[in-house]
């Protein structure tokens, strides 16, 4: 089972998108955190599940449409670790994190 680290970055990507989502539906915004963060834990049985993008990074799409995020990972199979790069909704034209 993979670790999954998370840069401080992604938290920072959180904090974007509470804000943004507190604006129409203050109620949902903790939902909303907790559902992308549920979803990324697929990441530690199936790391390799999501598509290859720019060099040794994958992305991993979460949801759809306006509850759609992308999250942007490195895996490293030499110490079975997962490392969470970004996360971006889907209507984002790119990770603002991109290490």
């Amino acid at each position: 089972m993979a670790r999954i680290e998370a840069a401080s970055a992604v938290f920072e990507d959180f904090e974007r998108f509470f804000e943004h989502i507190a604006q129409f539906d203050a109620g949902s915004a903790p939902a909303r955190i907790e559902e992308i963060m549920q979803a990324v834990q697929v990441l530690s049985t199936s790391p390799l599940i999501g598509r290859p993008v720019q060099g040794d990074k994958r992305e991993l799409v979460i949801g759809r449409g306006s509850r759609g995020y992308v999250a942007l990972y490195r895996y490293v199979s030499e110490i079975d670790t997962v490392f969470l790069l970004a996360v971006r909704s889907q209507r984002e034209s790119g990770c603002k994190h991109e290490a």
